[in-house]
């Protein structure tokens, strides 16, 4: 697999990728964030969906996004912020500049020995790193189904630690979901990078086992989601 293929392959489709993902619940959120106003990193924002989710919880954002099309639709759909161009081996920002650093559907595109010691440094004394993911709930076969279908070996991040400079990791889950059809199941599976980087004969493959699937799910049916959150703080 071509790593950085797949890391920088969002920014081809970033407007669609921004209308059909998933955002984040607000209990999520508050598990990390707290009550009171925080200054947050989004590190690997994309096209701001965290953001958004965090600046209407009344915290400041500051993001950095590697991939300039991502950026481009950041800026074009979130009010007040502009996204900068960094990664997460090299944060354009000072030291012990933020309260919080939060990673949504990325942390697995970094490289943690780089990274690690990078974030610690943005980080205030104490100050929180929690990266984030929306994952398929399987509590259902057919979620099942379609996970075998679509599974990835790099969309799963989880970590046993963050490094020295971390204390131990807390991880919290918080279910929901969103109202999906066929259709609309279809073109969120087209903003997934191993679909992105597919040869079109491989990606209407896909795309045909995901419309049998859904053919007896109605109309309209409920995609549930897991937010699976870790949590550790800046020793």
């Amino acid at each position: 697999m071509d790593f950085d293929a797949h890391r920088l392959s969002f920014g081809s489709v970033a407007e669609h990728y921004d209308r059909v993902r998933p955002t984040y619940p607000r209990a999520a959120l508050e598990w990390v964030l707290g009550t009171q106003p925080r200054r947050v990193l989004d590190l690997g924002a994309g096209t701001g969906l965290l953001s958004r989710a965090v600046m209407t919880l009344g915290h400041e954002v500051v993001a950095v996004e590697p991939d300039p099309g991502m950026r481009a639709r950041f800026d074009a759909v979130t009010p007040g912020v502009t996204a900068l161009a960094g990664s997460a081996e090299e944060i354009p920002l000072p030291d012990a500049s933020v309260d919080v650093v939060v990673v949504g559907q990325a942390y697995h595109w970094f490289n943690p020995d780089r990274s690690h010691p990078e974030i610690a440094r943005v980080l205030k004394p104490g100050g929180v790193f929690a990266p984030m993911w929306n994952t398929r709930d399987l509590d259902r076969e057919w979620t099942i189904k379609l996970d075998d279908i679509l599974r990835n070996p790099v969309e799963s991040g989880a970590a046993e630690d963050f490094g020295p400079l971390f204390t131990p990791i807390e991880t919290a889950l918080f279910k929901h979901s969103v109202p999906q059809t066929p259709d609309g199941l279809c073109e969120l599976v087209k903003s997934r990078s191993y679909f992105i980087v597919s040869p079109p004969e491989r990606q209407e493959e896909i795309l045909q086992k995901v419309r049998d699937l859904t053919a007896e799910l109605g109309e309209t049916f409920d995609m549930p989601y897991t937010t699976e959150v870790m949590r550790a703080l800046k020793r």
